[in-house]
């Protein structure tokens, strides 16, 4: 605690700002055309590090691959899997959280992405060596390159191979009783799609829901709802997220329906989750010669039948930053246009929940209450901006522009009002209103203001 950094200790005071003004702020004002807003988004996202710069990796990201993230955007695509993550073990008991390689021993079948193809980790130098063997014929050649690649590891292109290979042990483990599910996330390479030979690595998150054949197709309504419900909680516009089926001539290998999730960019719509109703051929597949080992006890011995759920993470962090940038536009007296940008993201993922700064006349002491603050909002894990440690001093309006476009939710001023009465002034993201509330409550409100958020 820091109130050995204050001289006087007022009585606390109350902040009325909460989490509701948030949602009363949803779809208000944006950018006039859809063009102005993928420039102005794009840009954002590079100049306040939530991607590093760069034309390729800008182009990565627009794409909903794996690119290299700045510290926001690495900090937002954690809280994202974050509650992606909380949204799927914590929904239903049976839900169990794995973890597996990201690639596999050659000899293993790959009985999901076999049918988009493999993609495998191989040594250039090791196809050379094959290669330059000249007493071999070209048959000779073709033959020991074909088994080397029989050998060499698969990459994975989907999560849903780890849950099959898993299935066994925990179908036990819940005394084969049905359903339960399997959860994971994690980095897979999906073939090119620009031709270029190149895979593209993207970070998925899946769940594979296991249930009985009678069930199926009433657990996959069940979860296209639930996961609609999700994205568009975390949505500032929710009616850009979407569902819709997929035809009759998307569906993949021997899925019997599909769904997918939606979100439309200024450049398009685009998936960010897919539901499929798989039936039980893959894992029958997968387990082959332990049929008895996959029946449920039931009084059906049946056979699970398999709904999967696969989501881009990358795409899904691209939506959530479009979805919640706002320009609101406005002259000045000499009739001057000014625009004021704000990523309004939800209070659960913004990757900044306050900023510190210090008022005019900065002291050492001031200095110190920042710090002591700073340590005491780590502890309660919040995270927080030290502004107070920027090097190059700037005007508090275009630090709170700033702020807003980072998508801090509040700004507070430590100031030698602070060291004389214990008030600092907190500024709302959402309101731009200036509050005054005493430096011990500022942890507190913070708590409540996010655990408010998560209750919505």
């Amino acid at each position: 605690m820091f109130g050995h950094f204050v001289k006087n200790v007022l009585p606390k005071c109350a902040f009325t700002c909460t989490y509701t003004v948030w949602q009363q702020t949803r779809g208000r004002c944006g950018p006039s055309t859809d063009l102005d807003q993928a420039r102005t988004l794009l840009q954002l996202i590079v100049d306040r590090l939530f991607i590093s710069p760069g034309p390729t990796n800008v182009e990565l990201f627009k794409r909903g691959t794996i690119c290299s993230y700045g510290p926001l955007g690495t900090e937002l695509r954690e809280n994202v899997l974050h509650q992606w993550w909380r949204s799927m073990t914590l929904s239903k008991d049976q839900v169990f959280g794995i973890n597996t390689p990201s690639s596999s021993s050659g000899g293993s079948r790959d009985a999901v992405g076999e049918r988009r193809g493999h993609m495998r980790v191989v040594e250039p130098g090791d196809v050379r060596n094959i290669l330059n063997e000249t007493e071999l014929s070209r048959e000779q050649l073709v033959q020991s390159v074909h088994m080397f690649l029989q050998r060499s590891p698969l990459f994975r292109t989907n999560l849903i191979q780890g849950a099959l290979q898993q299935f066994v042990p925990l179908f036990e483990l819940v005394n084969r009783k049905l359903p339960f599910g399997i959860a994971e996330t994690g980095r897979c390479f999906q073939p090119s799609e620009d031709g270029s030979g190149c895979p593209a690595e993207v970070t998925q998150a899946s769940l594979v829901w296991f249930c009985s054949p009678r069930t199926s197709s009433q657990w996959l309504d069940h979860w296209a709802r639930q996961r609609l419900k999700w994205w568009r909680k975390f949505a500032l516009t929710p009616s850009d997220f979407s569902s819709s089926d997929v035809s009759q001539d998307e569906l993949e290998g021997a899925a019997s329906r599909g769904v997918k999730i939606i979100y439309k960019f200024p450049w398009g719509q685009e998936p960010l989750e897919v539901l499929w109703s798989r039936g039980d051929g893959e894992l029958l597949q997968m387990h082959q010669g332990v049929r008895s080992k996959l029946q449920s006890r039931d009084g059906r011995k049946s056979i699970a039948h398999i709904v999967s759920i696969t989501g881009n993470i990358d795409r899904g962090l691209l939506a959530f930053l479009s979805n919640s940038l706002q320009v609101h536009n406005r002259e000045d007296a000499k009739q001057k246009l000014h625009q004021r940008k704000v990523l309004k993201l939800h209070p659960l993922l913004a990757p900044v929940k306050v900023a510190l700064g210090i008022g005019r006349g900065a002291t050492m002491e001031l200095r110190q209450v920042c710090e002591g603050l700073w340590q005491e909002l780590k502890e309660a894990k919040i995270s927080a901006w030290p502004g107070y440690l920027e090097t190059s001093p700037m005007p508090m309006d275009q630090l709170n522009s700033k702020y807003d476009e980072m998508g801090v939710l509040f700004t507070a001023v430590i100031s030698v009002n602070t060291l004389e009465s214990g008030l600092l002034q907190v500024r709302s993201r959402d309101t731009t209103i200036k509050e005054t509330m005493h430096v011990s409550e500022l942890n507190n409100f913070l708590c409540k203001y996010i655990s408010a958020a998560d209750n919505m």
